[in-house]
């Protein structure tokens, strides 16, 4: 029987190929993501290692805001005493935060997050162990700085030239007194990294005299954990120690646990064409069963059981998984050096190392590709075995007994039934709880809609075929009746489509729902011109709201001001915004009392804050500021909540009288004659043509957040991918097992005059037939599943309504038409070119 199976394989190249390229393609993904997170984990692992080298013991020290008042960091002399403690060889302190360089066009180098500003530590030769200069030297003095040599050479700067350094402060210039190499995490990462002299970076990012962090190395011999237990002694309390050792494997977890999320989702749909390709590949054995009925019926004749004949076709099987796994590994293998590169392209630098080839992927690879095959083919494998010899041999096909397809189609109705009571549910109850519910119920309602399809093959096809009549005749009516003429066939086959339409669409319909409440929210809730904040995502300076206050043209400017104060035991968070301007440039709808009263030293609280606290306009409540210091506030005016502020406002003079370093995550400026592109230049000169800052209008907020939700759809239509071109295969495979079957009639038909051309229209249109069914079962569920979803968040999400996005759906059904067209071209074309009196002779 072994034998046997490998003559059918050898005898089947061009049907088996198609099941080789659906399970390689899944094998692939599987290999490939798996290769791919391995050699990250150890490039990262490496580097880690070689960042920490030559560190014994390392301290930190990030107070909190009270914490900070006394202590802000470490200080010099907490320095000097640790550098004194026996063991250790030189202290590195380190003070750092955002800074960027602009390019020659003025534009900032590097993705803003990752841009990093730090400190000039030499030791007692002069010499800094974090940096290797290849050409100069470090800062020696307040107007000086070093850069790493990419973005030297991206910006190309040379040292003595004079570089325009972005903060969250007006630009400032330096002279460039050296380029350097370093193992930094955020050059590595695709950004830059500028280093000042010390008493600068103290004053940018911290406070004269004080460090964030300190980087201690020993001496040759000494124990790093007893001198950490030594360092522990000498520093604040609030700081924290550890060795290098230590932090280098925590670095290492850690970004084991981030590659980790992202392994999650390739292998997410990795799986999702697995499970597409099982379809396929039934279908496939499907069809070879077909083909060798008799074949099978005279093995079963001469002795051998329903046992043997389902191990001869699961052992095919076996051997198409194992030559696809294997193909797919090596596939695998040129994925993950392609995603590697493709990372390094798009400046997402991956530290060196080798290809890490384990012995997990290859099992899992395997193991994967041969199971998913021989699963797949075990139903077609059972079905052939139990058709009876005598039956087999008169018949081409083993018909469908109607006690099997209502009990199919009852269980079908039963579990899709089930699984859209609990996406109801979820909807109705929201949240995460919600959405488990929903995860729950769209796995339930998908298996039932794949167990159903063949029923609903029938009425859905009778309302496409009309269409089909009117405008092909004879061809079209002929392609919708072919159609349903084997419904479980047909249903595997559109079942492929359908569901990664499924996701597709669900996706569309919760994005751009999504995306026309959030440009909905912009729209209604931003009267401002202009939005101004730093591209790294920190927070701008008082310098810079004092600028645009004075920037010609302006008529209002408000910030939205980090604040926050304890009230009635539990601390509340506070937007700081300018009195008289805030309503000029936000449209808060005030519920009671009036937004004047800001300027009298009120405050204003939004609703449902107000209703969870229990307060109303004329309250005075006893508040603790973060400086400690106590008070009283009133309530002035109660507002409908907003996304742009905080639940408590208040004016920006209260917040920097207790806390001086409050930052400013946005400035909101309106200007006299709305928007234009003098405005935009007269701001961005204002900010010292800071590259760090973007100024945006409205457009360009919608843009922001629209922008997002696009590239992430984007990215799932081209993962999805791979599931739609296994689908494709799957309608080739169906179109070639349906002509197979109908050689005879095929020749009848050319027989009393159907010509090629029209024949190859009946197979082209068959394909669309099912393709469109396929499409419109999967935009069906999406766009409910899309419905569901979108209820769970809609209360959090100001001005939600859902919305059906028909362009894109119209998009998906002609792309799903187009599949069956591409799909039929060698079926159409082998059912052209049959011999009409071969194809009708009787055999």
């Amino acid at each position: 029987m072994f034998r046997t199976a490998l003559r059918n394989v050898l005898a089947h190249k061009a049907r088996l190929l198609m099941t080789v390229l659906a399970v390689m393609l899944g094998v692939a993904f599987v290999s490939g993501t798996l290769v791919f997170t391995d050699t990250l984990s150890n490039a990262f692992r490496g580097q880690s290692a070689k960042s920490y080298d030559d560190v014994a013991v390392a301290v930190e020290m990030y107070p909190s805001a009270e914490e900070a008042r006394k202590t802000p960091g470490l200080s010099q002399q907490v320095v000097d005493k640790v550098a004194k403690l026996d063991g250790v060889a030189s202290v590195g302190p380190r003070v750092d935060g955002f800074a960027g360089v602009p390019d020659k066009d003025g534009k900032l180098i590097g993705v803003g997050w990752s841009n990093k500003g730090t400190n000039f530590a030499p030791g007692k030769d002069g010499k800094d162990r974090a940096y290797i200069f290849t050409t100069g030297n470090g800062p020696a003095s307040a107007g000086q700085i070093a850069l790493d040599k990419d973005t030297a050479d991206k910006g190309g700067y040379k040292v003595g030239d004079t570089v325009r350094v972005a903060t969250n402060a007006p630009v400032k210039e330096y002279e460039l007194s050296g380029v350097f190499t370093t193992e930094d995490g955020a050059v590595n990462a695709g950004g830059s990294l500028v280093v000042f002299d010390t008493s600068v970076a103290q004053k940018l990012y911290l406070k004269p005299g004080y460090f964030q962090n300190l980087t201690v190395t020993a001496t040759p011999g000494a124990d790093a954990d007893k001198l950490r237990d030594e360092v522990l002694k000498v520093v604040p309390k609030a700081a924290t120690a550890q060795t290098g050792a230590d932090l280098a494997e925590q670095q290492a977890k850690d970004i084991e646990a981030g590659l980790g999320a992202l392994n999650q989702v390739l292998l997410g749909f990795a799986g999702i064409a697995l499970f597409v390709g099982i379809f396929l590949i039934s279908n496939t054995f499907t069809m070879l069963v077909a083909q060798r009925t008799k074949e099978l019926a005279l093995m079963r004749a001469v002795g051998a059981s329903r046992k043997q004949i389902t191990r001869s076709v699961l052992a095919e099987a076996g051997l198409v998984g194992l030559l696809a796994s294997a193909v797919g590994y090596v596939l695998g293998i040129g994925l993950a050096v392609g995603l590697r590169s493709a990372m390094n392209a798009f400046d997402l630098k991956i530290p060196a190392g080798d290809l890490v080839l384990e012995g997990t992927p290859v099992l899992i690879a395997f193991t994967v590709g041969v199971l998913i095959t021989m699963l797949a083919a075990w139903l077609p494998g059972r079905r052939a075995a139990k058709i009876p010899p005598v039956a087999a041999m008169s018949s081409v096909h083993a018909t469908q007994s109607t006690k099997s397809l209502v009990v199919r189609n009852s269980i079908g109705a039963a579990i899709t039934a089930l699984g859209a009571v609990l996406i109801v549910l979820g909807a109705g109850r929201g949240g995460d709880d919600g959405r488990m519910l929903i995860a729950g119920g769209a796995f339930l309602t998908l298996i039932g809609v794949i167990v159903l399809i063949p029923f609903l093959s029938r009425p859905v096809i009778a309302v496409i075929r009309p269409f089909f009549v009117k405008v092909f005749g004879v061809s079209g009516k002929l392609a919708g009746l072919n159609a349903v003429r084997n419904p479980r066939r047909t249903g595997a086959t559109a079942s492929a489509l359908a569901i990664g339409l499924t996701l597709v669409t669900g996706l569309s319909v919760l994005g751009a729902t999504v995306g026309a409440a959030l440009d909905k929210m912009t729209t209604d809730q931003i009267k401002a011109d202009y939005m101004v904040s730093m591209a790294s995502g920190t927070a701008l300076s008082q310098e810079a709201l004092t600028a645009l206050e004075k920037a010609p043209g302006v008529t209002a400017v408000s910030p939205q001001q980090n604040g926050a104060f304890e009230l009635k035991g539990s601390f509340v968070s506070a937007s700081g915004v300018t009195p008289g301007d805030i309503e000029k440039v936000l449209k808060l709808d005030v519920v009671n009392g009036s937004m004047a009263s800001l300027g009298q030293g009120k405050i204003a609280v939004d609703d449902k804050t107000a209703a969870k606290r229990g307060l109303k306009v004329g309250d005075t409540v006893p508040v603790e500021w973060l400086d400690k210091q106590k008070g009283r506030l009133t309530v002035g005016a109660v507002y409908k909540g907003s996304e742009f502020v905080s639940p408590v406002l208040i004016d920006t003079e209260l917040v920097s009288a207790h806390d001086d370093q409050a930052g400013i995550q946005q400035i909101f400026v309106s200007t006299e004659g709305g928007p234009s592109a003098a405005h935009e230049k007269a701001l961005s000169k204002a900010m010292g043509d800071n590259p760090a800052i973007t100024v945006m209008d409205q457009k360009d907020i919608r843009d922001l957040f629209g922008g997002q939700i696009n590239m992430l759809l984007n990215i799932v239509y081209g993962l999805l991918a791979m599931a739609l071109v296994i689908a494709v295969l799957g309608v080739v495979n169906t179109l070639a097992m349906s002509v197979f079957e109908r050689q005879q009639e095929i020749g009848m038909l050319r027989a009393i005059g159907l010509d090629r051309r029209r024949v190859k229209r009946m197979v082209r249109l068959e394909a669309v037939v099912i393709s469109v069914f396929g499409a419109v079962v999967g935009i069906g569920l999406g766009s409910f599943l899309g419905w569901a979803i979108g209820e769970t968040f809609k209360n959090s999400l100001p001005g939600y309504a859902l919305v059906l996005p028909w362009d894109r759906i119209g998009i998906f059904l002609v792309l799903a038409a187009l599949v069956g067209v591409l799909a039929s071209l060698w079926p159409a074309r082998s059912a052209a070119k049959l011999n009409m009196l071969a194809a009708i002779k009787t055999e």
